[in-house]
């Protein structure tokens, strides 16, 4: 089945999704990549193109070209993928920690640099999380809890931050809809997200940390 790409930058198009298999795992490293004739199928695009998208991520250290053998994928020396893929694929421990380390950072921010309007916003969706929670209607329940801390990411008056927390929130809300089939445990820890947004209006750093820590189960010191 092809995979077409919009016919504008298209080596980049190409470039861009072949990233994107790499970072989910399609293609590991050491892996060789399909030919040029299979790859021209896939996407759908004439061989220069695909040609000048493996010149792209070979100057990016992401492939390798083995005269006479293939194009093979190399991971190695320092290479990354790009952090938003990375994140946007990060599941279980590892999106937990990334999501405990950011929450606790953007609490303390939101209480120094919250306004007004930044608190009418986190005290509507919390309402609508705490509404959704009674009437166990999970899904809207878990919408308002991403919303929630969205808009205390958006508080810290840190674009990196928020960015960062966005690029990560679709991650954390489609594991809550994995784990979460009623609103019980969004109920059980309503309290503490009340406590971490007075804290967040009443200015106090600290306490908001601590509120993050509670809500992300991180042991407070």
């Amino acid at each position: 089945m092809q995979t077409p790409v919009k016919k504008y930058c298209l080596s980049d198009e190409v470039a861009s999704k072949l990233q994107q298999q790499i970072a989910s795992g399609k293609y590991k490293a050491g892996d060789q990549l399909p030919t040029e004739p299979e790859l021209m199928e896939l996407f759908g695009v004439g061989r220069s193109t695909i040609r000048e998208a493996i010149r792209l991520l070979v100057n990016s250290r992401l492939l390798r070209v083995r005269q006479g053998l293939g194009t093979f994928v190399e991971l190695q020396h320092g290479t990354c993928i790009p952090w938003y893929e990375r994140l946007q694929n990060a599941k279980g421990p590892d999106l937990q920690e990334v999501r405990q380390l950011l929450e606790l950072k953007i609490a303390e921010k939101a209480a120094l640099n919250r306004t007004q309007k930044d608190i009418t916003q986190m005290t509507r969706f919390l309402k609508k999380r705490y509404e959704a929670a009674v009437n166990n209607e999970i899904a809207a329940c878990i919408a308002a809890d991403i919303q929630f801390h969205i808009s205390i990411a958006e508080a810290a008056k840190n674009d990196i931050l928020a960015d960062l927390y966005k690029t990560i929130a679709a991650q954390i809300e489609k594991s809550f809809q994995e784990v979460f089939s009623d609103t019980s445990a969004f109920l059980n820890v309503h309290e503490a997200h009340a406590d971490l947004l007075q804290n967040i209006i009443d200015k106090d750093p600290r306490k908001s940390w601590q509120c993050a820590a509670k809500i992300t189960g991180q042991p407070v010191q």
